[in-house]
């Protein structure tokens, strides 16, 4: 991976700390967002989740007023709240249908799996919170533990607001994604018990603005989701991919050609499928490099 854009933050960090510890640490946390990027891309109707997510975290919390310092944690957590899904099998992950009880209990486990992942990463303080109880709930009918009230912390609670969001408005095999305004009015029905009642309020402030509309269904900064003709919008473009690249749904694996740029960029169906060489998962080193610059002057002085 091209760390180049590393050298900018550099920089920022002042003379007097060593280039080496500076770029270690900076290793390790691109690491950290690769690997939960390589997670994200088991399933192929989460594209941009991450991304998302993290972004709507990141507003939530400058909007709340937080320290730079809690702001870029909370950022990185947000990315990584998910890496616990690497241990629910794919049957379950990518199934068509809503899931069984039993199946679901499956998934309520990834955040204690994503922490057991993580705990002894040199970084690992930095998404604790944010991957242990992002579903916890302020009525204490949350999973894993059961917490409660100000019991769950502050990252927890904006990340679970900005998840939830996220999922009701996307995609999924069995149902279509939410209008902005229905998910909002869900949050605003659910302040006190399943979200937290000041970020959400704040939260539905930032969506009634309009100051969300620019990640809804996005999975990069201007770059909207495409459709697959057969599967909804599963296909994630990046800055770098040229007209002309041809791009793969990840659910159905059909190729598509890409055309214009811009408001005119369009796929077209060209009736194969990709190889599986073509459905490696890429990382989007762009994406990547974004959340790096953004957050690691003030998370190196965790």
């Amino acid at each position: 991976m091209d760390l180049s854009f590393l050298s900018d933050i550099k920089g920022l960090l002042g003379s007097s700390e060593s280039v080496q510890h500076i770029r270690h640490q900076e290793d390790l946390l691109t690491s950290l967002l690769v690997m939960a990027w390589m997670v994200e891309a088991r399933d192929p109707y989460t594209g941009g989740h991450l991304w998302r997510v993290s972004q709507f975290s990141q507003l939530l919390a400058t909007r709340a007023g937080l320290p730079e310092g809690d702001v870029s944690r909370i950022t990185v957590g947000a990315f990584l709240h998910d890496l616990g899904k690497i241990s629910v099998p794919d049957h379950i992950l990518g199934k068509k249908d809503r899931l069984t009880e039993e199946e679901y209990a499956v998934i309520k486990t990834h955040p204690y799996v994503g922490w057991r992942m993580l705990s002894s990463h040199p970084l690992a303080k930095l998404a604790e919170q944010a991957i242990r109880a992002h579903h916890e709930t302020p009525d204490g009918r949350g999973y894993p533990r059961g917490l409660a009230g100000k019991d769950i912390s502050v990252d927890a609670r904006i990340v679970g607001i900005c998840d939830a969001f996220d999922a009701m408005t996307s995609t999924r095999p069995y149902r279509q994604g939410m209008p902005v305004a229905q998910a909002l009015g869900i949050i605003s029905q659910n302040l006190g018990s399943q979200f937290d009642r000041a970020m959400g309020e704040l939260f539905v402030t930032l969506g009634q603005a309009g100051a969300l509309d620019h990640i809804v269904g996005h999975s990069d900064s201007g770059i909207p989701l495409q459709v697959c003709m057969m599967c909804g919008p599963t296909i994630a473009v990046a800055r770098s991919h040229a007209p002309g690249t041809n791009l793969y749904c990840p659910s159905c694996t059909g190729e598509y050609a890409t055309q214009g740029s811009g408001d005119k960029f369009r796929l077209l169906a060209t009736g194969k499928k990709g190889s599986p060489a073509d459905l490696e998962p890429k990382v989007d080193q762009d994406v990547i490099g974004d959340v790096v610059r953004t957050t690691a002057r003030t998370l190196l002085a965790y």
